[in-house]
């Protein structure tokens, strides 16, 4: 590792960035506020363009070379282009900083992949990558099962969790019920039943679902150790009690069996399958149980009234997160299909939410981005995923099938609004693809299901 290939900055990214939020919420209640931690919190920001810059300088910039570089850069060009935009001309309503929140919001996996295209990594390198990936995914699983059992919810209330998140974010969840903690921090069995879920680090239970499912893929079960670090991740991934989470391990392990020709993968999906989400319909019976306090109850109860037809039976096509889910989708692809040409940056999701501005489609990564940048953009960024994802199943197949669950996640949810996943990924995904020796990446491959 060497300044001229930064690939340190990588492995600070992935230990820095899952623990993020935690650390930001820190500082939030030692005091360090508004401004002051803005720009403490950009250190990732930072680092990603600086890392970038260093493999420009060593390499220069080139002409793309692959359907994938073109397609990355024509991504990347559109959401440019959006960003100039004056949002008048689209119909949108974005503020100059929701503007400057989505364009980076959107560049991080474009970012991400030309680093990983430009490391040039060595066998030993990639192995390192490897199992920092893994040691970070341990940490998230250990910390977070130890916090849902041994940390009070009513200690996360009077944290800095709140504050970081409605001060600094701008992201207000009062509303919620929940004491201005995120509603999925807990799982709401309904009744003024409540049990903890897994939040960890991220302080988000899907956050950390997401990485400990691609962090799975890389688990080396055929050493002395596999076997114990595969359970103690899937031992995480249970108590984050998130679905999607679990349905995009198994889809990706099918892919996996299909793409290697192999049994063995969709037996571990049939595993997956059977103990999850037998997990998830008995949670209720054995979770680390918690409580509303009487403000949040009297809230929990106008929520309810508000929805009188939806289910508390996890399982069910009905219950309240699952139809929030799915509403969500239709509703952001009726949006785009009636306004092709896009509303702008800063006119979706999160970024939307956190600059008070009407969300015109929220969670799906793609009809977010269909709102931001169009049809064209959010083809280009399907199309550009899939190439990616081809090319990376015919060379790095167990990261192939990572990056297929993280697609698939995609679709209830905005993965790349997770900065580990829009980051790491993608620049694991940009050296598979660029790769010349694939040595390391093969005697890993010889280790997986």
């Amino acid at each position: 590792m060497s300044a001229r290939r930064p690939v340190w900055a990588l492995h600070v990214l992935i230990v820095g960035l899952a623990l993020h939020n935690l650390a930001m919420a820190e500082l939030w209640s030692a005091g360090v506020r508004g401004t002051a931690l803005t720009v403490v919190s950009a250190w990732k920001d930072v680092l990603l363009l600086l890392a970038l810059a260093l493999v420009v300088r060593a390499r220069g910039l080139r002409p793309p070379s692959t359907p994938g570089d073109a397609l990355g850069v024509a991504f990347g060009v559109l959401v440019v282009v959006y960003g100039l935009l004056p949002q008048s001309w689209l119909g949108g309503g974005a503020t100059h900083r929701g503007v400057l929140y989505a364009a980076r919001h959107d560049l991080l996996p474009v970012g991400a992949y030309f680093l990983g295209r430009g490391l040039d990594l060595t066998a030993r390198e990639r192995a390192r990558l490897c199992r920092t990936v893994l040691a970070t995914a341990a940490v998230v699983a250990v910390y977070g099962l130890v916090d849902v059992y041994a940390v009070r919810l009513s200690w996360w209330r009077h944290s800095g969790v709140p504050g970081w998140f409605r001060d600094q974010l701008g992201l207000d969840y009062r509303g919620h019920g929940l004491s201005g903690l995120p509603e999925n921090f807990v799982y709401n069995a309904g009744g003024g039943v409540v049990f903890r879920r897994l939040t960890s680090t991220f302080l988000s239970p899907l956050a950390a679902a997401y990485l400990l499912v691609v962090a799975m893929f890389f688990v080396p079960l055929r050493t002395r150790f596999g076997l114990a670090l595969a359970l103690l991740l899937f031992a995480g991934l249970l108590w984050t009690h998130t679905r999607a989470a679990l349905v995009a391990l198994v889809v990706g392990l099918v892919l996996l069996a299909l793409s290697r020709r192999r049994v063995r993968p969709l037996v571990l999906a049939a595993v997956v399958a059977v103990v999850g989400f037998g997990f998830v319909q008995g949670y209720s019976h054995f979770g680390p149980r918690t409580h509303f306090t009487a403000g949040e109850l009297k809230v929990q109860e106008r929520i309810a009234k508000q929805h009188p037809t939806t289910s508390n039976e996890p399982l069910s096509a009905n219950e309240s997160s699952t139809r929030e889910h799915l509403a969500s989708l239709r509703e952001g692809i009726h949006t785009v299909a009636h306004h092709p040409l896009g509303y702008g940056l800063g006119n979706a999701g999160v970024t939307a939410a956190r600059t008070h501005v009407q969300i015109k489609a929220g969670e799906s990564t793609y009809t977010e981005l269909g709102v931001e940048t169009g049809v064209l953009g959010a083809l280009v960024f399907i199309a550009w995923s899939l190439v990616l994802l081809g090319a990376t199943l015919r060379r790095v197949r167990y990261l192939g099938a990572a990056f297929a669950a993280v697609l698939f996640l995609g679709l209830q949810t905005d993965i790349v609004g997770v900065p580990w996943i829009a980051v790491v990924v993608w620049a694991l995904v940009g050296d598979a693809v660029a790769a010349r020796r694939l040595d390391a990446w093969s005697v890993t491959e010889a280790q997986q299901v």
